[in-house]
């Protein structure tokens, strides 16, 4: 027997400590953690339901122990080793083999291995104990010990999570409930070998021409190595051996295999190039026998973080094998408040879902965790980018001697574990934590550069994030890019939008923006930013067991809603924009109208400034963010059960390889939008809202990330919204899309008035003779349209959108096809888990068909459907 590895994933149990000796409770299996444990023997109601969580919150206070039997391994030789591997422990655990403590951990982060040869029993079962403390009260203590020596402040939740290495959204956020969980997270298992592979990674640099790719295998051995052990290292591609040579294991165990490849076949991002992946294998010989082997899929290419000083300030975008990439995707939360509950193919679905909406990036938010290998490796696949923040968010953090001692294990350990995985291109040293500096006025002065001079002062984790996790960065990872925060520009205010990337919270938060204004609120990088919505109808019911609390605004929605303000923001954007319905199902599809224009607009302007080369004023948008840890209200544009909302369709078409836009002037209908008063600076609300009918303009752009140029055909069209017929001839033209740019079709170009009379100011304005109309636009490609886009007259809610003509034709089960008479208006399906559509939460147009293919539990005569205006905002297919 030269290795082997046994999970112990069943055969545990638990309970509470203070429970006595005859209620353990059996565990369905390991990973796991304690709220799923009690759920499963209903000891506590689903927090995910009505108001439960307040319900459970006494689980955090206590102390839990879980153990498990196991026959000692059978040895087949004296000299081998037997491990005890734990992946991950949540949080404070004490760990107990047959009554003898061999383990004490505090970082859930951490991976821990214990040699457990001289502690197993000859005959019999042993006798696996772990007993996990409460991290709330251990936070607290912590606080309180270390008080005299940091200043312990937060911008989300409670102070004593900032001591403690754990999820730091187990805490609570302002979008997921305070879950204290505990338990083994992660697997556990038992490992036995003479020799094995501890790590195995391929260091490599892309040469700038592409041409070669050189670097070193580097191997760690740790075991026992014998005189004349050897390690096999092969690389292949497709079958083809590219690299084949076997080494001798020097006696420290630390292998070096230099290698140089001649044209590389590269990895590239999702829609810039293939994937492509070598198998990197590495196995111990012995005497001609295998002691351990194993295999990595790895990908070489070439990455560059491109700041450079410019006409908007300083640069902020990525560049992949020499390609400028728009980082245009979302920001990640963990998948579940129970992280052990995510399985490796529900970590696939969400990265497949991503590429699917075309969004080539995610930035994993360091209020969660360092993500799971299953996230990674579909990333990997199916070419996302991984931007991945450190766990920090939202406070100052500590760096007394005990705190960066474990810190620095967790680091080390999660770079070495990532840092083979082409899809991971950036770390960033946290998620605002220089806000929270800002906030509180703690020391920061940029052009100080002597660290040891930060640990003195009110912000310590300066040291952090400018040298202590660079550094690590730089030994363990050489050629990866590293940020020291999100945001972060140059040591400039974080909200500069001329450097560095930023959290743009002007619209929702802060100024509450409308969102036909983010061509104000643009930056570098757009690493953050958000609108609202409800999720559909069925995870809404989901909420609750009462039917009596299915109505916006509930006390059981409102819970659910962790959000600040959320109600006045929500309800402020959507009657800003529409005619107010407060029915449950007309307030959700309002909602999310008002979240998928906001992304439409944002992503498509902030898209528009990616620019040129040289010339790039915005280099990625990440909307914050993708998906949820349970049912709620929230940012998300797809729900805890993996439903979209209209939101994620609006990302999908705005994010294109080739996309066309259309804007039209912005007139504020809520206050002027210039000077009244120029001394005073003074804006009022006494508004013309007839100027959209009497004075307008219209820009047309083509966004390509073809890095070839594409000849194209671009359509206008001027469609009246009462009748639907064009009021002015279409306009044409052929143009050739820049490659990897933005073209400019149309530049102010004026539009035709909606009224009589319109520069006569004398004659009162005629509702009745108002004709309003849309901008609409095509983008052909050999005679097939790509892309369309629809500009509207602002506020929707000022115009009349009766009966708009909308008609089905079903030719099977998962195919119908859509069309109305009129413009219509955030048209919806109402979706439910398990549902795929191909399209959703768009507008139509006179004369277009919208072919839409249907998958999962509802077959397409059984949709329901809704849009802006319709009589119900549940319809049947008739």
């Amino acid at each position: 027997m030269a290795h082997t590895r046994v999970q112990l994933t069943s055969g545990w149990t638990f309970k509470q400590q203070e429970w006595s000796s005859e209620e353990w409770l059996p565990v369905s299996q390991v990973p796991s953690q304690i709220h799923m444990d009690l759920l499963a023997h209903k000891k506590i109601p689903d927090p995910f339901v009505d108001i439960n969580e307040r319900a459970v919150q006494w689980v955090g206070d206590k102390v839990w122990q879980y153990k498990v039997s196991f026959p000692t391994p059978k040895a087949s030789s004296g000299d081998l080793t037997t491990d005890l591997v734990f992946e991950g422990l949540d949080t404070f655990a004490t760990v107990a083999l047959n009554g003898k403590e061999i383990l004490k951990t505090d970082n859930m982060f951490v991976s821990y291995r214990v040699n457990i040869s001289e502690h197993l029993k000859h005959d019999g079962d042993n006798v696996l104990e772990i007993e996990f403390d409460s991290a709330w009260i251990r936070g607290r203590e912590l606080v309180k010990e270390h008080s005299h020596e940091h200043n312990f402040l937060v911008r989300q939740t409670e102070a004593g999570r900032v001591a403690v290495r754990k999820a730091q959204y187990n805490w609570g956020w302002d979008w997921g409930p305070i879950l204290m969980t505990a338990g083994p997270w992660k697997p556990v298992y038992l490992e036995q070998y003479t020799a094995r592979l501890d790590d195995v990674w391929a260091q490599n640099e892309v040469a700038s021409d592409l041409k070669t790719c050189s670097g070193t295998i580097y191997a760690n051995i740790a075991g026992q190595v014998h005189t004349n052990d050897k390690l096999a290292v092969s690389l292949t591609l497709d079958g083809k051996n590219i690299i084949q040579e076997q080494v001798t294991i020097p006696n420290n165990g630390k292998v070096s295999v230099p290698f140089k490849i001649a044209d590389p076949q590269l990895w590239y991002p999702l829609n810039y190039g293939p994937q492509t992946r070598y198998n990197l294998q590495a196995t111990i010989v012995r005497n001609d026998i295998e002691l351990h082997a194993t295999f990595k899929l790895i990908g070489f290419r070439r990455t560059e973080l491109v700041q450079e000083p410019d006409a908007h300030g300083k640069s902020f975008y990525f560049r992949i094998n020499n390609v400028d990439v728009f980082g245009g995707g979302s920001c990640w939360i963990p998948a579940d408040s129970y992280s052990s509950a995510i399985s490796p193919k529900r970590y696939y679905d969400w990265i497949k879902l991503m590429a699917e909406g075309n969004q080539v990036m995610i930035r994993v938010w360091g209020g969660g965790i360092y993500e799971d290998d299953s996230l990674i490796d579909a990333c990997d696949e199916l070419g996302v980018l991984v931007w991945h923040d450190f766990q920090f968010a939202c406070a100052s953090y500590p760096t007394y001697a005990s705190y960066m001692k474990t810190l620095e294990v967790e680091v080390r350990q999660h770079i070495r574990r990532l840092r083979w995985h082409p899809s991971v291109i950036a770390w960033a040293g946290n998620n605002e934590d220089y806000q929270v500096q800002e906030r509180y006025k703690l020391d920061y002065d940029f052009e100080n550069k002597d660290p040891d001079s930060w640990l003195k002062s009110t912000f310590p984790a300066r040291y952090l994030y400018e040298h202590f996790l660079p550094e690590l960065v730089k030994e363990e990872d050489p050629f990866m890019i590293y940020h020291p925060s999100s945001p972060w520009g140059d040591g400039k205010p974080t909200a500069d939008p001329t450097v560095g990337d930023i959290h743009q919270w002007n619209l929702w938060h802060g100024a509450v923006n409308k969102y036909q204004e983010v061509s104000l609120l643009g930056g570098r990088f757009i690493s953050e930013f958000g609108m609202e919505a409800y999720p559909h109808l069925s995870t809404v019911q989901r909420m609750t067991t009462h039917p009596s609390q299915l109505y916006p605004g509930s006390m059981t929605i409102d819970f659910h809603n962790k959000g600040i303000f959320n109600e006045r923001r929500m309800t402020t954007y959507v009657s800003e924009n529409f005619r107010l319905k407060y029915d449950l199902p007309s307030y959700i599809h309002l909602t999310q109208v008002v979240q998928a224009e906001a992304m439409r607009f944002a992503y498509k302007t902030w898209r528009r400034d990616w620019g040129t080369a040289g010339d790039r004023k915005c280099g990625g948008v990440l909307v914050w963010q993708l998906n949820d840890c349970w049912p709620t209200m929230s940012w998300a544009v797809v729900d805890y059960y993996l439903v979209k909302k209209p939101a994620y369709y609006a990302i999908s078409r705005a994010l294109r390889p080739l996309d066309i836009g259309v804007t039209r002037t912005y007139h504020d209908w809520t206050q002027t939008g210039y000077y009244i008063d120029e001394n005073s600076k003074l804006c009022t609300g006494q508004v013309d809202q007839t100027l959209p009918a009497r004075q307008s303009a219209f820009d047309v752009w083509i966004a390509s990330s073809n890095v070839q140029p594409v000849d194209a055909q671009v359509t206008v069209r001027f469609i009246s919204i009462r009748s639907g017929k064009d009021v002015t001839d279409s306009i044409t033209e052929s143009i050739t899309a820049t490659p990897n740019a933005t073209t400019t079709v149309f530049s102010n170009k004026p539009l035709k008035p909606s009224i009589p009379h319109h520069d006569d100011y004398t004659v009162p304005f005629d509702v009745t003779q108002y004709d309003p109309y849309v901008v609409y636009t095509t983008l052909s490609v050999n005679g097939s349209v790509v892309a369309t886009d629809t500009a509207w007259p602002d506020p929707i809610k000022f115009l009349d959108m009766p009966d708009r003509g909308i008609s089905f034709s079903i030719t099977s089960k998962n195919q119908v096809t859509v069309s109305a008479d009129r413009p219509t208006k955030g048209f919806v399906f109402e979706e439910v888990e398990g549902m795929k559509l191909s399209d959703n939460g768009f507008d139509i147009m006179p004369g277009d068909k919208h072919d839409i293919t249907v998958d999962g539990p509802v077959s397409a005569e059984k949709l329901r459907w809704t849009y802006i205006g319709a009589d119900d905002a549940s319809l049947e297919i008739k």
